[in-house]
């Protein structure tokens, strides 16, 4: 993940150059524009759907028509998986308060959570087996965000959950920014219990009801998860189209990190 922010040198713009304010962080995780800078952006490129050029992390794409061989409507995705809940985190201090809901959730429910913040290990340097690992191995994922703002949906929900066939509890932006991007009923919002508790107590629920842990996986009848946004064949789309009318951020900061943009929560 990377920040770029490009700083003007100075006020003169030439006719024919787009700046563009291109950053995959929530605001929380990026540098400040500095003031003068407020208005010097004429197209924005991040996570977010009401950026110029949108490039989410991911999103569900439905099929056409059902792949030859599709045999996903008889697949059990509780069989085999003796474990409860995982999370794999190494930002300990996030604006969000995910690492506190999850310790409070684990003295309800067995919560292994991996990396720094945690006592459990997984290498690194060897991704595949870690996501190997919770495929087989756990009914739950913690896609747990750093930051609860507008949009703000990354790998957690869709590489590291959706993608490993383990379904996801999600914290981060509200449920309806949710179902913009993630199939229906394929997830479940913290939001959507009024504790740590009362979510664990529906977890031991799926945990011992195959059926219905089941159904959080039928959207796999229907389509898949897409990561490659194709940013670049985008953006070289916008700039060659001569009738895209000009445009600037009259007060940049106040759309990326402004009132009501960002919250703290837990």
């Amino acid at each position: 993940m990377c920040i770029g922010i490009i700083r003007l040198q100075q006020r003169l713009r030439w006719i024919r150059r787009v700046w563009i304010m291109y950053n995959t962080e929530a605001p929380y995780s990026t540098k400040t524009v500095k003031h003068e800078d407020r208005d010097a952006f004429n197209w924005t490129a991040n996570y977010r759907w009401d950026s110029d050029i949108p490039i989410p992390y991911g999103y569900y794409s439905k099929y056409s028509e059902s792949p030859a061989g599709l045999k996903n409507v008889h697949v059990n995705h509780a069989e085999g998986k003796t474990k409860k809940v995982a999370m794999f985190v190494s930002n300990c201090h996030a604006h969000s308060g995910r690492l506190q809901y999850a310790r409070e959730l684990s003295e309800h429910i067995a919560v292994d959570i991996y990396g720094r913040c945690g006592t459990m290990t997984c290498s690194i340097t060897d991704e595949s087996a870690c996501f190997d690992m919770l495929a087989r191995d756990y009914k739950f994922y913690l896609s747990f965000e750093n930051s609860l703002c507008h949009y703000y949906i990354t790998e957690k929900l869709f590489r590291n959950a959706l993608q490993n066939n383990v379904l996801p509890i999600v914290m981060g932006p509200g449920r309806a920014d949710y179902e913009m991007v993630a199939p229906k009923n394929s997830f479940l919002h913290v939001d959507d219990f009024g504790s740590p508790k009362e979510l664990a107590e529906y977890l031991h629920v799926l945990d011992q009801s195959p059926s219905m842990y089941n159904e959080f996986f039928q959207w796999k009848n229907n389509g898949s998860i897409t990561t490659d946004t194709r940013f670049y064949c985008r953006l070289c789309a916008m700039l060659h189209d001569e009738q895209r009318p000009r445009k600037h951020y009259e007060n940049f900061p106040e759309w990326w990190d402004g009132l009501g943009v960002c919250q703290k929560k837990y």
